[in-house]
């Protein structure tokens, strides 16, 4: 099975560099990564979590988002899907932009390699930057279930990562952010375990296998959103650096 898995492989990547020199390839005309969004219910809280805890600069702003335009652009499918179900879209969490009746309102914040975007939908008469969303906030919040995503952030090599954690919840905290809380490595019965774990049970240090130098912390964010933190040193480090050496040759030479 394995010896099987790995021919496919290099028959997938053969083929794929080939498209991707053709003169029509999609490949050849991406630039990377532009920004990770995470929709909201209170964009002020997440916006002072992502500045002020985290460190990010905000880019800027902007809201009140509405009409024909943006809600095709953003919701047509979905709108089509609840018609295909016979259902009334406002019903399965799509709002209406069209009509103005929900608006949307986005923030971008720069952070060293990667721009995060925060949007809120939220009911017309309610005030921007306003705690409250017109869609129910999604409960299966588990990294397993299809379509959840997570936002990774990368911790300094020099830094105490399990350190990082702690100092990272406790600055949530004072905040007031008390929903803004990280795994620990341990099993935990309760949440006052959780708290009282050792510190060095704040990250998991992978110390074997091709994973050999990445450590990990899965957190969930003020918003309820997954997160990830990563340290990563040699020799898995070596890795990152070796692929991103051949992705950015393959693709300069078909620019």
């Amino acid at each position: 099975m394995k010896a099987q898995f790995f021919v496919a492989a290099i028959l997938f990547s053969t083929v794929g560099f080939a498209s991707a020199q053709s003169a029509g390839s999609v490949a050849a005309r991406m630039d990377g990564v532009q920004h990770f969004g995470i929709t909201v219910k209170n964009i002020a809280r997440a916006h002072k979590f992502y500045t002020e805890v985290l460190g990010g600069t905000e880019i800027m702003r902007d809201g009140d988002f509405q009409g024909d335009q943006i809600h095709n652009t953003l919701m047509q499918i979905d709108d089509l899907n609840a018609k295909s179900r016979g259902v009334n879209p406002r019903s399965i969490g799509v709002p209406d932009l069209r009509s103005g009746d929900q608006r949307l309102d986005v923030v971008f914040i720069q952070f060293k390699n990667v721009v995060i975007e925060l949007l809120q939908y939220r009911n017309a008469v309610q005030e921007p930057w306003t705690e409250g969303t017109f869609a129910p906030a999604h409960e299966n919040t588990a990294p397993s279930f299809p379509t959840n995503m997570h936002v990774s952030f990368q911790v300094r090599e020099d830094a105490d990562f399990d350190q990082f954690i702690a100092d990272m919840e406790k600055e949530a905290k004072a905040l007031g952010m008390n929903n803004v809380r990280c795994n620990r490595n341990v099993s935990v019965a309760s949440e006052s375990e959780r708290i009282s774990a050792p510190i060095e049970d704040n990250a998991l240090e992978i110390s074997e296998g091709k994973s050999n130098g990445w450590a990990l912390a899965y957190c969930k964010g003020p918003e309820g959103e997954q997160m990830e933190f990563n340290q990563v040193k040699a020799p898995v480090k070596q890795l990152f650096e070796k692929s991103k050496q051949t992705h950015d040759k393959k693709y300069e030479s078909i620019k």
